[in-house]
C-alpha cells in the first residue's frame, strides 16, 4: 500500500481517524467517494464506527487494523470506511440500530457490513483475531462475507432488505402518537423507583451508567408532591456515585459507567456529556439537601474540567478524557499500589489513606490485582477511632494526602484529551456552568460565569449560521449539526440570556428554534427528525429517525419541547406552546415503556404542564437585601426555573414584552423579588423566607397550570 494511501485519514478533522492514517488498511472517510468507489468496484463496504476514547476500538484497531495481512484481505475484498461517532452520531446512531437487529447487541467498535448504496446486512462489534469467547475470528468473518457477497447476493439483498425495513419499522414509533397527560411523569417515576437499587444506589444492576435525567425528575418530582421515596432515591444514588470509584477521588469528575453494581470500578474514559449533566445533578441535590458532600462534588467536576478539559485562551469544553495510556494498561493512571501510596506519602498519611480508600496489596483490577481503584471505604469517625485520633485531624491528613497524590499523578503519562468543540457538548457545558455560577457562589461562581459566556460567544462567532443554523462542531471543515445542536445550543442561548439579560442571545435561540420548526418538524406526526430536511443523505440507509431516549445525552425532541415552552413564556407566541404539545403528544402512546430512558420527556412533561418559574428580582446591584433575594431564589431547585436580575442599568425594558406585561409596576431601584409562572405574577416579597415559602407552594406540574397548592 503507498503512503498516499496510508495517510487518506491523515488530514481529517478527527483524531480517531487520525490516528487509523498509519494502518494499512485503505480507509475512506464516510462520504460519497467511498460509496462511488464500492459502486464500480462491485465490492461491499466494511464500516468501522469507533471513538478515540474507547479502549475495545483501540485493541481492534492494533489487532486486526494494523496486520498487514489482514489489512490486505480487507483491501481486497472491501472498501473500508471508518467513522468517529462523536463527529457523525447521525451516522452512528442509524447503524447501532441496524447491527443490534442482526446480533442482538450494539456498542463500539460497531463492525458493518454494507451494500455499495449504504444498506447493511450484516454486523456486530468487536471481532477477536482468533476464535474466543464464542466468537469467531475476524479472518473468518471477513472471508465469509465475501464468499456470500460473490456467491450468494440474492441473499444479501434480501438481508438489507429485510433490515432496512425493520430499523424503518422502528424508527415510525407505531402507537407512538397519543393525547398527552401529565399523568405519563407518574408511569415514568414508578418505573424508575422499581428499578432503583436501594443498597448501592443507581438502577438495575451492573454495569450501572449515571442516568442524570433520571436524578433530575426524581428531584422536581420530590419538591413538587414531597414523597420521601423520591428523594431516597435520587440522594442515595447522588451519595454512592460520589463515594465510588466512578467519581476520580483525586482529580475530580466522573468516568463513564461503573462496571459493577456498587459504583466501584469504572470504565475510566471521562465524557464531557456525562460530565456536564452531573454537575448539573450535584448543584440541584445541594440546593435540595444542602448537602456539603454534593456542594464538593460539584465543584470537584468544575476544578476537572477547568484543569484538563477546557480551552482556557479560547473558551469551549473539549470532548473527552481516555481512559489508558496504551492498550497494555487499564486505568493505570487513575489507580494505585499499595507500593505506589507509600512511596509518596509519609507512613502517617498513607495510613489514612489505606483506610479511607481500602488500599492494600490486592486491589480491583483484573488485569493487575495489585492495583486499587480509590474509593470511599470508611468515614473519617471510624478513621479517627481505629488510630486514637480525632475526625477533624483525618480530614486535615486526607486533604493532604490526596493532593501530594495528585501531585504524584500529574506526572505519569496523562491519557490522551479529545480536544475537539463539539456544539452540543458545549451547550450543555455551559447551561452547567452558569448554573453553577448561580449556586455555587463565591469565587468559582465568577469563573463558572465568565468563562460559560465566553464559550457561548465563541459558539455563536464560530458555529452560527443564519440559514444553516449551528455546525457540529467547531474547526475544520464546516460538519453540519444536528437536532441535538440547535436545540442544546438554544437552551444554553436562553440561559445566557437569563443570566446577562443580553436580547443578542435571546435573539440567537429563536432564531435557531424557528429553524429547527423550519428544517426538523415532522409535519404530519408532529416532534423532530435528528437531522434537517436539506442535509446530504445518506444514501439507500436514509431512514428518518426521531430521537426520544435519552441514550446518553438527553433525548433532542425532549429538550425542543423545552426550549419552545421557555420561548412561549417569554414571547406569548402560540405557536411555540401549540408546536411543543403537538411533540409531546407524538410520543405519549408509547414513552412510558422507555422508563428511565424517557427521563428527559419526563421533564419536558413537568415543565408544560406546570410552564416555566420565572422569578424577577430587582434592586441595585450590590444591595445586600436584593443579593440575599437572589441567592435564595437560586439555590431553590425547580426544573425550568430561571432567575432574572433587573437593575437600574439595564433597567425594566431588557425583560421580555411578554414578561413585561405580567408584571406589577416594577421599580428596578425597589428592592423586590417577583415569582411569575403560567401568565401570572404573584404580590411581590421582599423577604428571603417569604420567598422560599412562595417558591415551594408552585404547582406540582400534574395538576394544571401553575396551581399553588
Amino acid at each position: 500500500m503507498s503512503a498516499e494511501q496510508t495517510n487518506r485519514l491523515a488530514n481529517s478533522a478527527s483524531p480517531y481517524l487520525r490516528s487509523a492514517a498509519h494502518q494499512p488498511v485503505d480507509w475512506y472517510e464516510w462520504g460519497e467517494e467511498a460509496f462511488a468507489r464500492a459502486r464500480a468496484e462491485d465490492k461491499p463496504i466494511l464500516l468501522d464506527i469507533g471513538a478515540v476514547w474507547c479502549h475495545w476500538c483501540h485493541v481492534i484497531d492494533r489487532e486486526s487494523y494494523e496486520d498487514a495481512n489482514l489489512a490486505a484481505l480487507i483491501n481486497k475484498h472491501f472498501i473500508p470506511v471508518k467513522v468517529d461517532r462523536d463527529e457523525r452520531p447521525d451516522v452512528d446512531a442509524r447503524y447501532q440500530t441496524a447491527i443490534s437487529a442482526v446480533s442482538g447487541q450494539g456498542g463500539w467498535p460497531l463492525t458493518g457490513f454494507l451494500l455499495s448504496d449504504g444498506r447493511p446486512f450484516f454486523g456486530g462489534t468487536y471481532f477477536p483475531p482468533q476464535e474466543a469467547g464464542g466468537r469467531p475470528s475476524f479472518r473468518r468473518v471477513l472471508e465469509s462475507i465475501a464468499e456470500v457477497f460473490r456467491s450468494r447476493r440474492d441473499e444479501v439483498e434480501k438481508a438489507a432488505g429485510a433490515l432496512l425495513g425493520a430499523v424503518q419499522n422502528a424508527e415510525r414509533f407505531a402507537g407512538a402518537p397519543g393525547s398527552w397527560t401529565p399523568r405519563i411523569i407518574d408511569d415514568l417515576t414508578g418505573s424508575i423507583l422499581q428499578h432503583f437499587d436501594a443498597h448501592h444506589g443507581g438502577f438495575g444492576s451492573g454495569p450501572k451508567f449515571p442516568h442524570s435525567a433520571t436524578i433530575d425528575l426524581l428531584l422536581e418530582r420530590y419538591q413538587a408532591a414531597r414523597d420521601p421515596q423520591l428523594l431516597l432515591a435520587a440522594q442515595t444514588t447522588l451519595e454512592k456515585m460520589t463515594r465510588g470509584g466512578v467519581y476520580d477521588q483525586l482529580g475530580g469528575g466522573f468516568h463513564r459507567y461503573s462496571v459493577d453494581e456498587r459504583w466501584l470500578v469504572p470504565h475510566f474514559e471521562k465524557m464531557s456529556y456525562d460530565n456536564s449533566e452531573l454537575l448539573k445533578n450535584y448543584l440541584h441535590g445541594y440546593g435540595v439537601t444542602r448537602n456539603p458532600l454534593f456542594r464538593e462534588t460539584a465543584l470537584g467536576i468544575i476544578r476537572w474540567v477547568d484543569t484538563v478539559l477546557s480551552d482556557r485562551e479560547h473558551g469551549g469544553f473539549y470532548a473527552s478524557q481516555d481512559a489508558d495510556i496504551s492498550l497494555d494498561d487499564d486505568g493505570d493512571y487513575f489507580t494505585w499500589t499499595l507500593e505506589e501510596v507509600r512511596a509518596v506519602l509519609s507512613p502517617e498519611l498513607s495510613r489514612v489513606i489505606e483506610l479511607y480508600y481500602d488500599v492494600g496489596p490486592r486491589g480491583e483490577m483484573h488485569h493487575n490485582p495489585a492495583k486499587n481503584v480509590l474509593w470511599v471505604a470508611r468515614e473519617p469517625e471510624a478513621i479517627a477511632e481505629a488510630l486514637g485520633t480525632s475526625a477533624g485531624d483525618v480530614r486535615t491528613k486526607l486533604e493532604s494526602a490526596r493532593a501530594a497524590l495528585l501531585v504524584a499523578r500529574n506526572q505519569r503519562p496523562t491519557p490522551y484529551v479529545d480536544t475537539t468543540i463539539y456544539t452540543g457538548w458545549n451547550a450543555m457545558f455551559i447551561s452547567a456552568y452558569l448554573e453553577a455560577a448561580q449556586i455555587l457562589g463565591g469565587e468559582e461562581a465568577y469563573g463558572c460565569r465568565i468563562f460559560a459566556l465566553g464559550t457561548l460567544d465563541r459558539l455563536i462567532a464560530e458555529g452560527w449560521d443564519q440559514r444553516r443554523g449551528f455546525s457540529h462542531r467547531l474547526g475544520g471543515d464546516r460538519l453540519e449539526g444536528t437536532l441535538d445542536d440547535q436545540v442544546f445550543a438554544a437552551a444554553a442561548l436562553l440561559d445566557g440570556f437569563e443570566t446577562t439579560l443580553d436580547t443578542r442571545y435571546f435573539d440567537v435561540a429563536e432564531q435557531a428554534i424557528r429553524l429547527v420548526l423550519e428544517k426538523y418538524a415532522d409535519n404530519e406526526d408532529g416532534g423532530f427528525f435528528d437531522r434537517a430536511s436539506d442535509a446530504a443523505p445518506l444514501g439507500g440507509f436514509d431512514v428518518r429517525r426521531k430521537p426520544i431516549q435519552d441514550s446518553p445525552t438527553p433525548a433532542g425532541n425532549a429538550v425542543a419541547i423545552m426550549v419552545l415552552d421557555r420561548l412561549y413564556e417569554y414571547t406569548g407566541k402560540k405557536e411555540y406552546r401549540e408546536q411543543a404539545h403537538i411533540a409531546l403528544e407524538a410520543f405519549s402512546g408509547i414513552v412510558s415503556r422507555y422508563g428511565m430512558f424517557a427521563a428527559t420527556y419526563g421533564l419536558a412533561t413537568v415543565l408544560h404542564a406546570r410552564h416555566p418559574v420565572q422569578i424577577v428580582i430587582t434592586g441595585a446591584r450590590e444591595d445586600d437585601d436584593a443579593l440575599q433575594l437572589e441567592r435564595t431564589a437560586s439555590l431553590f431547585y425547580r426544573f425550568g426555573k430561571a432567575v432574572l436580575r433587573v437593575v437600574p442599568e439595564p433597567n425594566f425594558e431588557a425583560l421580555p414584552r411578554s414578561l413585561r406585561e405580567i408584571l406589577p409596576e416594577l421599580h428596578a431601584e425597589k428592592t423586590q423579588a417577583f415569582v411569575c409562572v403560567g401568565g401570572t405574577c404573584f404580590p411581590p416579597v421582599n423577604d428571603p423566607q417569604k420567598l422560599a415559602e412562595l417558591l415551594a407552594h408552585i404547582g406540582d406540574g400534574t395538576g394544571g397550570a401553575a396551581a399553588v397548592l
